[in-house]
């Protein structure tokens, strides 16, 4: 297998300090800063600096790339074709309303409302933190900042019904309206907002806006009497962002621009700014075109000589549940990268990124798995078909195999870490 510096302790270290969109952005950055990349910012010009190592931060998206090959003239410069790498940031969970602040059978309690396709009695009965970011300004005259909001203690909990009361012991169906509040204590407790601000250390009147969500505080683990499973939280999609990144850091491009995007907000449709239905990615293309001398056409022969692989987690087989998979497409742990096929585009893959994401995994020396998702079954999707019909770049879907997706808590295999990193490496390394 080629070598990487990928690992299954080293992706649960990664998650357990990225609880947000925005701690994703802020890990990725950190380790960006100390292999030597430039931050630069989307406002300001970035004329020749982009001929290089360089990433951008838009919200909870942000888009790194290794311009120096192109920059060698290693490929005629700004017709160099780009190897992408995209994911996304977000992952389902329990986030918090707008009026938070609410008292049920003398609890104080904290309005929650569900994100994505959360698989809500995974978050029953968990000790929940808090995380995102507050909007605030100090004076009516002042520019507004952000400041990331980190509060890892057991601040939340929403509690399961007791089976004693429930209508048949066999579990309660969950309203999302009703059920997923979450207990925050006794008596009459500070406001929220003006609790995490101060946490924050900022003034509580300043704060003018809010993204918070929880998040489970049980740090990921090497399970197993062996050691062999990842458990974790969030692993779709930071399984991506950490393999990914190591992937750019440790590939070697090849007349070519290796770049990682990982957009925010794909659990809910990727229709934001920052999502992978939006400029963001098309503008940071063509800015980096013209940063290494081209012009439009130069633009349009690059998007189309570029090639987008969109990785995301697949399902493996449950082993209580080998039904519910489509029969001969069998995905099994620890069993290498995953190739995801829909013939209704849910997933963006054809047989030239079929072929083009096997060649990847042979020069990897890692095997690959191939997933079709039952017929009778809806078929979730990514941010793959998305960017596709918005870049018009070439793309195929992929992941590696995971269990229990869209769980506060997931299951992984160790080995399937540095394999699928590998894969991404050999797919960026690959020549134009």
């Amino acid at each position: 297998m080629i070598a990487t510096s990928a690992g299954a302790e080293g992706l649960g270290a990664f998650i357990d300090a990225s609880p947000s969109p925005f701690h994703v952005c802020a890990t990725v950055a950190r380790e960006l800063d100390e292999a030597g990349y430039e931050r630069l910012h989307e406002t300001q010009p970035w004329g020749e600096n982009v001929a290089g190592r360089c990433y951008v931060i838009r919200g909870g998206s942000l888009i790194a790339w290794d311009g120096r090959d192109a920059r060698a003239g290693g490929a005629a410069g700004p017709v160099a074709p780009l190897r992408i790498v995209g994911g996304h940031t977000d992952s389902p969970n329990l986030r918090v309303k707008q009026h938070p602040d609410r008292r049920s059978a003398g609890l104080a309690t904290v309005a929650l409302e569900p994100y994505g396709g959360a698989w809500l009695n995974s978050w029953l009965d968990r000790d929940l933190g808090l995380s995102g970011r507050l909007a605030y300004a100090d004076d009516a005259d002042g520019a507004v900042e952000y400041a990331l909001v980190t509060i890892d203690e057991p601040v939340l909990r929403v509690p399961q019904l007791a089976i004693h009361l429930s209508e048949d012991r066999k579990g309660v169906h969950l309203d999302p309206q009703r059920h997923v509040d979450a207990v925050r204590g006794l008596g009459e407790a500070e406001p929220l907002i003006e609790w995490v601000a101060a946490r924050a250390g900022l003034n509580p009147g300043a704060v003018l806006g809010w993204e918070l969500m929880t998040h489970d505080l049980a740090p990921s683990r090497l399970i197993g009497t062996d050691r062999e499973l990842l458990s974790a939280p969030r692993l779709d999609n930071q399984g991506t962002c950490y393999a990914g990144l190591r992937a750019l850091l440790d590939a070697e491009p090849d007349g070519t621009v290796a770049v990682l995007a990982l957009f925010d907000h794909e659990e809910v449709g990727s229709g934001s700014e920052r999502g992978a239905a939006s400029d963001f990615l098309v503008t940071v293309c063509e800015r980096l075109v013209a940063g290494l001398g081209g012009g439009r056409e130069d633009f349009l022969r690059v998007m189309a000589a570029s090639f987008h692989v969109s990785g995301d987690m697949a399902h493996a087989t449950h082993p209580n549940y080998p039904d519910r998979h489509e029969p001969g497409h069998q995905i099994a742990i620890d069993g290498g990268p995953v190739l995801k096929v829909n013939q209704n585009l849910r997933y963006a893959s054809d047989a030239v990124g079929e072929a083009e994401f096997a060649l990847a995994c042979r020069a990897a020396g890692v095997p690959l798995q191939r997933y079709v998702h039952r017929a009778d079954l809806p078929c979730g999707s990514t941010i793959g078909p998305l960017t596709a019909a918005r870049t018009g770049l070439r793309t195929v879907d992929v992941g590696a195999p995971q269990l229990a997706m869209h769980s506060a808590r997931e299951l992984m295999g160790a080995a399937d870490v540095p394999m699928y990193s590998a894969a991404l490496q050999a797919f960026l390394a690959r020549p134009a």
